[in-house]
């Protein structure tokens, strides 16, 4: 499993229209293949910082969203407009909270 998570930094003024765009864009990578999980939600939107949260069950799958149009079409609109610190974590013994 494939676990992403970071920020997005863009200008405050932007968040409404960020949320927006990055909720289309949830909606497709929800429903794609091997996508587990998928989130962006604001962190601070005072300062425009959104929290990302992905799952991925492999790298292929995660590979195929990044590749898509409407991914593409995502990242051009905003180019310029946003930073990101996102990390890329291999997972590979999942269990329950609660477990050991």
């Amino acid at each position: 499993m494939i676990i992403l998570t970071g920020y997005v930094h863009i200008d405050p003024c932007d968040v409404g229209e960020f949320s927006a765009d990055v909720e289309a864009l949830a909606r497709g990578a929800r429903a794609r293949a091997g996508c587990l999980f998928y989130a962006v939600a604001p962190q601070d939107a005072p300062a425009g910082r959104m929290l990302v949260a992905e799952r991925w069950r492999d790298q292929s799958a995660l590979t195929a969203h990044l590749e898509a149009a409407e991914t593409a079409a995502f990242v051009a609109r905003w180019t310029g407009r946003m930073t990101a610190d996102i990390l890329k974590f291999d997972a590979d013994n999942e269990r329950r909270l609660a477990d050991a």
